[in-house]
């Protein structure tokens, strides 16, 4: 009895115990989120969101024209450009692709680009074409491929969108900002940085929005966006308004002279000496108000969010008005 007794013992010894020591090797725990390496890291780190006005990279400097001597405007951008050393490419075609007689018009680089030499820039080239098939080659854009900063000129915006738009120079002037660079302009160098193209008919700038379909839209370097320029100086406040009630959808920004708004992503910030109307829809407005708002220098506003940020200093010469009273 005590013989069968112990086989027994021992078969369930061996049933018990043997499959657990034939049984496979179990893996090691995997590290905690304290041993994750770097590259684990980052990759789980959540991706920003894509900016959905203002460019992923680079910067724009957009001005409202006038004089900008004592703004600090053309220092800023010369500084977000990488500062003297920077190659900068000046852009005169806002200024006519015809004389009065038809003829073609002739830049000189040496009187384009004078101002920026003063300035202490070292490697500022002029670009100009008025024939898009020339704008479209290579050979063109030789120099463009370089750049880290492109200035528009004042004149008419129409201009600009006839020489340059979905030519090889169109794309070229979009991957300087993809590369981190700046563009600014001035006057139309400033709306035809926006989608809309306010005010590009041929017939005349006292025309906001053009009747020619080629001559509606401008390079979009800020999406969703129409800008206009010399509004406190040519009163005009209220000329965005039938834009936006037109493209609800669109960001309407009028720029007074010698100021400007610098672009990072959705953000932007005002410099210089006065106003921006920022034409918001989707703001409430009392009857009795505008359906915009303005902003002075040192505000900050996140295009995004619809939302003022920041509130600057609002310092601004006594010598102006501001815009008109209902």
């Amino acid at each position: 009895m005590k013989h069968v007794l112990r086989n027994v013992t021992l078969s369930l010894a061996l049933t018990l115990f043997l499959p657990a020591a034939n049984a496979p090797a179990q893996a090691p725990p995997a590290a905690g989120p304290a041993a994750a390496t770097p590259a684990a890291a980052a990759k789980l780190a959540p991706v920003p969101a894509a900016p959905e006005y203002g460019p992923a990279k680079g910067t724009l400097v957009i001005v409202g024209g006038g004089s900008l001597e004592g703004t600090g405007i053309t220092e800023k951008f010369i500084e977000l450009a990488g500062g003297p050393d920077a190659k900068l490419i000046v852009v005169p075609t806002a200024g006519g692709n015809k004389n009065p007689d038809g003829t073609i018009r002739v830049y000189r680089q040496e009187q384009v680009i004078a101002a920026w030499l003063k300035r202490g820039v070292k490697n500022v080239t002029m670009l100009h074409t008025h024939d898009p098939k020339e704008a479209d080659t290579e050979a063109f854009v030789k120099a463009l491929r370089e750049a880290n900063a492109v200035w528009f000129d004042g004149g008419r915006q129409w201009n600009i969108v006839d020489s340059y738009m979905n030519t090889l120079t169109y794309r070229e002037f979009h991957k300087v900002l993809e590369r981190g660079g700046v563009i600014g302009g001035s006057s139309a160098g400033a709306t035809i940085q926006g989608d809309y193209l306010v005010r590009g008919a041929i017939a005349g700038a006292q025309i906001i929005m053009t009747p020619e379909p080629e001559h509606e839209h401008g390079f979009n370097f800020l999406r969703r966006s129409a800008i206009d320029q010399h509004i406190n100086a040519r009163n005009r406040w209220d000329d965005l308004i039938p834009v936006i009630q037109k493209f609800p959808n669109l960001l309407g920004i009028g720029l007074s002279e010698g100021t400007a708004i610098v672009v990072k992503g959705d953000r932007f910030e005002v410099m210089g000496k006065w106003k921006v109307a920022v034409h918001d829809n989707t703001r409430p407005y009392q009857p009795w108000e505008k359906p915009y708002f303005v902003l002075s220098p040192g505000d900050a506003y996140d295009m995004k969010a619809r939302r003022v940020e920041k509130l600057g200093t609002g310092v601004m010469p006594r010598r102006e008005t501001g815009p008109p009273r209902r």
